[in-house]
C-alpha cells in the first residue's frame, strides 16, 4: 500500500497555560501516552489517549506538565525558553536536546526602520537553549507514565555538564573545520541549529537544520555516559573517536526530526532557513547497521528511499515533529506529524490543534 497521508485524523486537547500548542517541535511515545515540546518553553507535555469527539482518528489530551527546572539543575533561569526541538525515549529514559543556537531579534512592524535595522544586529543565546539530558520515566500503578528527578531503582535526571554558553558538545565543536565557522551565526541564518535526535543506546544522533553545506545535510553521532552527577561524552571506539559526522544528500534540505524504525532512519526534512519550501520525509534503509559498522570519522550518505511531500503554506503548516505509533494503537505501521505555526484547519480554537497520520506502506 503506498503511503497515505491523513490530515486533520489526530487531535490534541491542551490546557490553557501550555505554551506549546502552536510550536510543537518534538513528540515521543511511551505505550497510548504522547510526550510533546514546543520550542518556546521549557518543559515537556504529556498527553493521554481519549475517545475521539469530533471525527477524529485518534484524540490526545495534555493531563500533566513537568517543568524541565523541576527534573534537572539547568543553566539558566527556570523560566528561560529551550528552544526543545527532539525528543527519543529508549529504555525507560525520555532524551530531550535544544537547539543549542543563536536567535537573531526579527523586525516589528510596530517600529520604525532605524529601529528594526537594529534589531536585526541583534543576536542572542537563550540561557537553556544548550540543553542535553535523559529523564527517568516512571510508570505509576494506573499505568501513567511521569517524569521523575530520581526514580525508584536509582536512575537520576541528568544533563550534559555545562552552562548557558558552553557545554561538551560545543566544546567539540568549536575546532571542527565543518561547524565551528557557523557556531557563531544564528540558527535561521544557515548556523548551527539542531532538531533533531536519535538514540541508538548510548550513542546519539544530533540532526542539523544548519548548516548545510553546499546541499549537504549533516549528522553528528557522538556518546555519552554518565560520570558523576552529569552526562558527558565519551569515544565512539576504541581509537578515542569523539565524533563521527554523517553528510545527508537530501536535495538541500535540513533536518527537522529523527526517528529509528528497527534498522531503518527516518528523517523529516526541511529548509534551513526562514523559507516557505517543501517538507520531506525520507528513508534511510539499514542505517542502524550502517551507523553501527562504521568507523569512520566522515562519511556521505544519499542512498535514500523516495521521500514523501509532506503539506505546508505561506507562512504557516511546517511539519516540525513525527514518530511511530506503538503497535496496536492502529492497524498497520502509522506515523504521527505535527506542525509548527499550524493554520486555521489545524488550530480552529485557543488550546485544540490537529495533526497528520501517516500510514506507511
Amino acid at each position: 500500500m503506498p503511503d497515505t497521508l491523513l490530515p486533520t485524523s489526530v487531535r490534541l486537547d491542551f490546557a490553557a497555560e501550555s505554551l506549546a500548542s502552536t510550536n510543537l517541535s518534538g513528540a515521543a511515545f511511551t505505550g497510548n501516552w504522547l510526550w510533546v515540546v514546543g520550542d518556546e518553553a521549557a518543559a515537556v507535555e504529556l498527553l493521554q489517549r481519549r475517545k475521539p469527539v469530533a471525527g477524529e482518528t485518534l484524540h490526545f489530551v495534555r493531563t500533566d506538565s513537568f517543568p524541565l527546572h523541576t527534573l534537572l539543575d539547568l543553566p539558566g533561569g527556570p523560566e528561560d525558553e529551550a528552544d526543545l526541538e527532539g525528543l527519543a525515549v529508549h529504555d525507560g529514559w525520555l532524551w530531550l536536546v535544544g537547539s543549542h543556537g543563536l536567535k537573531r531579534k526579527n523586525i516589528k512592524s510596530t517600529r520604525d526602520d532605524a529601529t528594526n535595522a537594529r534589531r536585526l544586529t541583534r543576536v542572542e543565546l537563550d540561557g537553556n537553549r544548550r540543553l542535553l539530558a535523559r529523564i527517568p520515566i516512571e510508570t505509576a500503578a494506573d499505568g501513567t507514565p511521569k517524569l521523575v528527578r530520581e526514580a525508584r531503582d536509582g536512575r537520576r535526571a541528568m544533563r550534559l555538564k555545562g552552562d548557558i554558553v558552553r557545554n561538551g558538545l560545543i566544546d567539540l565543536l568549536e575546532d571542527d573545520p565543518h561547524v565551528a565557522p557557523f557556531l557563531a551565526i544564528p540558527g535561521k541564518d544557515n548556523g548551527f541549529d539542531i532538531e533533531g535526535l536519535a538514540t541508538d543506546g548510548s550513542r546519539l544522533l544530533l540532526g542539523l537544520r544548519g548548516p548545510v553545506l553546499r546541499g549537504w545535510t549533516l549528522l553528528l553521532e557522538v556518546a555519552v555516559q554518565p560520570q558523576g552527577a552529569w552526562l558527558r561524552l565519551v569515544p565512539l571506539d576504541d581509537r578515542g573517536t569523539m565524533l563521527r559526522k554523517h553528510f545527508l544528500q537530501l536535495g538541500g534540505l535540513g533536518v527537522r526530526d529523527l526517528h529509528f524504525d528497527g534498522d531503518d532512519l527516518f528523517v523529516l526534512a526541511g529548509p534551513t532557513m526562514v523559507l516557505d519550501g517543501d517538507i520531506r520525509l525520507f528513508r534511510w534503509p539499514g542505517a542502524r547497521q550502517a551507523l553501527r559498522t562504521n568507523d569512520e570519522p566522515v562519511r556521505f550518505q544519499s542512498d535514500f528511499d523516495e521521500p514523501v511531500d509532506l503539506p505546508h503554506a505561506p507562512g504557516r503548516d511546517r511539519a516540525e515533529a513525527f514518530c511511530e505509533l506503538p503497535d496496536g494503537l492502529l492497524p498497520g505501521s502509522n506515523w504521527l506529524v505535527l506542525y509548527d505555526a499550524p493554520g486555521p484547519a489545524r488550530h480552529p480554537s485557543a488550546h485544540t490543534v490537529f495533526g497528520d497520520l501517516l500510514r506507511r506502506g
